[in-house]
């Protein structure tokens, strides 16, 4: 038998459960989950460890091109690799996809820049709901939306979204909604001005809780009525899902995204972290309560899936101005999967759930599915070894992303990848990237050439 090689004498995840069996890859996918161990094969010990599915992160974003000071596709993906994550979906600000071209142009750029596979978001923009067939055929794997004006890209009124989901409901693409209303978020602001306000504070009243939930519900309603598909991006408290989860039952097909910084991180530690907890939207748990309530949307699958929303800024950018001018965004590549295993060890989540949220649930959502998120048959091998026993201290000093800080600094965990396949190929072992730049590039659902 002319097989590449068997991971053998591990425990498979899955969403369904646990079972002990040999993954057997040739020619970069899994062709038989066996208990046998053929001979003449290169062997895996994987005694002890879980083997779980890569990673798919869907929302990130890596500057590149466009701002690569901040972060590029080799260093991010790099930390993609060394966490477990195997498929990112990309979009940058700085220079977003707007048409055609410009998706084959940084399709192309990135030719021998990523450690793992990728897709490619374009950007909505206002007004141009024409261009949503033509990016779906040429192979954008979502569209990016925002409800108000964010990093430079316009946002859309409801009027406006609801010409883009129409147009995406026609086209059979999804996407991803960023929401906050813009009249709610700009009131804010000016009034804070208005009283001289600049202290740290000033993100929790400026960004608030009422915008997101005003924009979610819109959207929500909006994506029923249109008969889209779309994902509402980090959601960040139950207020939210709830007005997701009741469209859902009436018939939206909306998904509820969700990120660790919304279960770990707490609303008042942006007075003494100040611009190193800007994001938006800002975190919004107050109490282990609060902390509680967003697990339990997660097990049960209200919150569908979850992300990094990878947007990070060096400890340098950060401290380069005030809470009102520095960048938002914050790193979660090197963390966010040993986050989500150290959840399951104080079963918060189980394993199963892990797979689940990270790995198979957004391979469904945004078209990689079957050939990514899963352990069978025909699909890609991209494998993790887990030792769910191993215990560490997430440190400034291993991140591996540009950002070279995480807001987990100091944080024990259990749960650590020592080992991360991509298509076969050992890319990452032991928190090192071992095989850099073999990520290629993955069309969207809609691509004619998929």
């Amino acid at each position: 038998m002319d097989n590449d090689l068997i991971i053998a004498g591990g425990t498979l995840v899955s969403p369904q459960g646990k079972r002990r069996a040999n993954v057997l890859i040739r020619d970069g996918q899994v062709s038989a989950i066996t208990q046998a161990v053929p001979p003449d094969v290169e062997v895996i010990d994987a005694t002890g460890l879980f083997v779980m599915p890569g990673a798919v992160d869907t929302h990130v974003h890596l500057m590149d091109p466009g701002s690569p000071e901040r972060e590029d596709f080799p260093t991010g993906t790099s930390a993609a690799a060394v966490s477990g994550v195997t498929t990112i979906i990309e979009h940058s600000h700085g220079r977003p996809v707007r048409t055609t071209a410009d998706l084959n142009e940084k399709r192309h750029y990135l030719v021998g820049r990523s450690s793992v596979d990728f897709g490619l978001a374009a950007h909505a923009w206002p007004g141009s709901s024409s261009d949503v067939a033509d990016l779906w055929i040429a192979g954008a794997a979502f569209f990016k939306v925002f409800t108000c004006p964010t990093h430079g890209v316009p946002g859309h009124n409801p009027a406006a979204l609801k010409a883009h989901l129409e147009a995406t409901a026609l086209s059979g693409a999804v996407s991803l909604i960023h929401c906050e209303d813009e009249s709610l978020t700009a009131e804010a602001e000016s009034l804070l001005r208005e009283e001289g306000r600049d202290d740290n504070a000033i993100l929790i009243d400026w960004r608030n809780r009422d915008a997101e939930i005003v924009a979610a519900a819109v959207a929500a309603i909006l994506v029923r009525r249109t008969s889209a598909r779309a994902s509402v991006a980090h959601v960040s408290n139950p207020e939210v899902a709830a007005y997701i989860a009741a469209e859902r039952a009436r018939g939206a097909l909306l998904f509820a995204e969700s990120c660790p910084q919304y279960f770990l991180l707490r609303e008042d530690e942006v007075h003494h972290q100040g611009p190193l907890r800007k994001f938006t939207p800002p975190v919004r748990a107050r109490t282990s309560d609060d902390e509680a309530q967003m697990w339990r949307l997660l097990r049960e699958g209200t919150l569908t899936h979850m992300s990094t929303d990878h947007a990070p800024s060096t400890l340098e950018q950060k401290r380069d101005g005030d809470i009102w001018n520095v960048h938002f965004g914050l790193p979660g590549l090197d963390s966010t999967m040993s986050l989500l295993l150290d959840a399951a060890a104080r079963d918060q989540l189980a394993y199963e759930d892990v797979v689940r949220v990270y790995c198979e649930k957004p391979a469904q959502i945004y078209g990689l599915w079957p050939r990514k998120g899963r352990l069978a048959v025909g699909a890609d091998a991209d494998i993790l070894l887990v030792d769910p026993t191993a215990k560490r201290t997430l440190r400034n000093d291993d991140v591996l992303s540009k950002a070279g800080w995480t807001p987990y600094d100091g944080r024990e965990v259990q749960g650590r990848v020592v080992q991360t396949f991509l298509r076969g190929q050992l890319i990452a072992e032991e928190g090192k990237p071992v095989n850099d730049r073999v990520g290629r590039f993955l069309p969207g659902a809609g691509a004619v050439e998929a």
